[in-house]
């Protein structure tokens, strides 16, 4: 698709309410601590010698493979590794037609559990546990050291209903409403609990946003696998289509999350940067050290949903991360949309 590669320039000049986007993502990135922000890049900091022992594998690149299509070709030159490993899954949810390289590889999960937290806590409501009225507090971080403690410690800040803390968790990825909706349902066991009772594998929850950032940069994920609060992009995948389709929440709770999501202000350079003003889409972004992600679903024009899920490592700096994302997604979307012209034509002959 060589539009893919023209409109990958204009990431490089943004327009103004991508910058302000940009400015938002990094004024959220510096509070919440999830990757300090210069005007250049930071430089990697020395790797950390873990307090203790994690099952990690380090990362081989896999062997040079022959794809079915062209589309998933294209996706895998996209997402070569060389400066970092990149998973990519994407699903039609009208045919079933899905594209993946690096699919079942675990990546950080960063701030897309979220998805899975208030997919938690809106099962939780519609069986009766919870009510989107009900108050909680903001659970702030209290500053600690890195691997002090099991889970770094918080305190309670402002209430809020339910609803204020999903939107909030969802659209600006806020952390301590994030955590505030963790407390509420359980912790990570009740979100890993939830996952397996609707049949989903390949996504797992260890700790709570605070503890996961306070102790982010423990291994490199561009050289390391770290099962710890990770998904395969075909977990994220799964899930989000699932949820898109009202399989596993009552269709309020899932227009509760679904729309939060269209609702997302982070990510302006990530996926909805290179997409056509015609393509909606409703997504979920994730930072931490040494990585970026963007899930979500993308509609077409002609009313056709696209779940994707797209987990970039390495490549140099955020702002690579970023554009490598927006190069994707926007191969992705055309790929799809050439498909489905080909098949529309096909027909009417």
């Amino acid at each position: 698709m060589l539009a893919v590669a023209a409109v990958a320039g204009a990431l490089a000049a943004p327009g103004t309410a991508a910058a302000r986007g940009d400015n938002l993502e990094f004024e959220f990135d510096r509070v919440l601590g999830s990757e300090p922000r210069t005007p250049r890049e930071v430089p990697a900091l020395p790797p950390v010698q873990p307090r203790r022992a994690v099952a990690v594998e380090q990362f081989v690149a896999p062997a040079p493979r022959s794809y079915a299509n062209g589309l998933e070709a294209q996706i895998a030159a996209l997402a070569a590794p060389a400066q970092g490993r990149i998973g990519v899954a994407a699903l039609d949810l009208s045919t079933g037609r899905n594209v993946s390289v690096l699919g079942n590889q675990p990546f950080p999960l960063a701030s897309t559990s979220k998805v899975a937290i208030a997919a938690t806590f809106l099962a939780g409501v519609d069986q009766g546990k919870f009510r989107l009225t009900d108050q909680f507090p903001l659970l702030v971080p209290v500053r600690s050291a890195r691997f002090s403690s099991e889970a770094a410690p918080v305190r309670a800040s402002t209430m809020m209903s339910a609803q204020g803390l999903i939107e909030l968790a969802i659209t600006r990825s806020d952390n301590p409403a994030a955590d505030a909706l963790l407390a509420a349902v359980g912790g990570p066991q009740a979100v890993n609990r939830w996952l397996r009772e609707a049949g989903l594998s390949g996504m797992r929850m260890d700790r709570d946003i605070a503890t996961l950032v306070r102790d982010d940069g423990e291994f490199n994920p561009a050289t390391t696998i770290d099962p710890r609060d990770s998904a395969t992009p075909l977990a994220m995948v799964e899930l989000l289509g699932g949820l898109y389709r009202g399989q596993w929440l009552s269709k309020p709770s899932r227009d509760v999350l679904i729309g939060a999501m269209g609702r997302t202000v982070t990510g302006k350079r990530r996926m909805r940067a290179l997409l056509p003003e015609d393509a909606g889409i409703a997504h979920k972004t994730g930072t931490l050290s040494n990585t970026a992600s963007d899930v979500g679903i993308i509609t077409t024009p002609d009313g056709r949903s696209i779940a994707v899920a797209i987990y970039v490592t390495g490549q140099g700096g955020k702002p690579a991360r970023d554009a490598r994302i927006a190069t994707i997604a926007r191969a992705i979307y055309d790929g799809y949309q050439f498909e489905a012209s080909s098949v529309r034509r096909t027909a009417s002959r």
